[in-house]
């Protein structure tokens, strides 16, 4: 089974693991864009984006909240023995130098770009703190726009805002845009063609099939601007021109 988490929230994933565990399967949760999210268990209980499923990913590609200076990423577990298979995977799939084990890969995150990241873990609640300045911010601007909808905030999880992502009306969307990149606002539609039409899945999907609520997202979602180093000055000509757009 496999779980995201998209945009910097958490999925709900104690009935997730749960249901994993009735059917004896194993949870990957993809944390590449909700590393230092928390996560609320029912029971009161806190655990971070990343390390309720059996393996956590993490991106450190340079536009993640936390990146390094080029590619990377790791994967994290509880499992001393999954542990150790991905260690033996991710090393050309060999546990001794030059016996090899399996089939692996050189997935080895190189030591120049892990001391950067050694030094950024520090401040990554700095970072998330500062994205939610940003998007609470943009949540008060744009609050009396009847055809803007904010992002929504999931009661079990908090919201680390790898991107703020708004909802428009499809026929406003390329409008919108055009008018923001006029302004020298760039913007962004993220995940604009839905995985079932895509070639490399098409032949599992059964002819005549649509996703409505999938082809709706794609239609009208929008990220704004978003990142640790902004000022209001920034963030009120952005809303601004926002605003401006939807008012005239």
């Amino acid at each position: 089974m496999f779980q995201f988490t998209l945009f910097g929230q958490c999925a709900d994933m104690e009935p997730i693991m749960a249901l994993a565990a009735k059917y004896g399967l194993y949870v990957i949760e993809d944390n590449a864009q909700a590393i230092g999210a928390d996560y609320k268990m029912r029971d009161g209980s806190v655990k971070k984006a990343g390390t309720i499923g059996h393996i956590g990913t993490t991106s450190f590609f340079p536009s993640k909240n936390l990146g390094c200076y080029g590619d990377g990423g790791a994967l994290t577990t509880n499992d001393d023995e999954l542990a150790q298979k991905i260690r033996i995977i991710a090393n050309h799939g060999q546990r001794k130098k030059y016996y090899h084990e399996v089939l692996g890969v050189n997935s080895r995150l190189d030591s120049l770009q892990a001391a950067i990241l050694n030094v950024k873990l520090n401040y990554l609640d700095d970072y998330c703190a500062a994205r939610q300045q940003v998007a609470a911010y943009y949540d008060k601007a744009f609050e009396h726009l009847p055809n803007v909808i904010t992002p929504a905030r999931e009661a079990n999880s908090t919201h680390v805002f790898h991107q703020y992502t708004l909802k428009v009306p499809a026929n406003m969307r390329a409008g919108m845009i055009e008018y923001l990149a006029e302004k020298g606002i760039p913007t962004m539609i993220y995940y604009p063609v839905p995985l079932y039409k895509q070639e490399a899945f098409k032949q599992y999907w059964q002819p005549g099939a649509v996703l409505p609520v999938t082809e709706m997202l794609c239609d009208s979602v929008i990220s704004l601007p978003i990142h640790t180093e902004m000022d209001e000055s920034l963030l009120g000509y952005i809303s601004r021109s926002v605003t401006t757009f939807f008012s005239h």
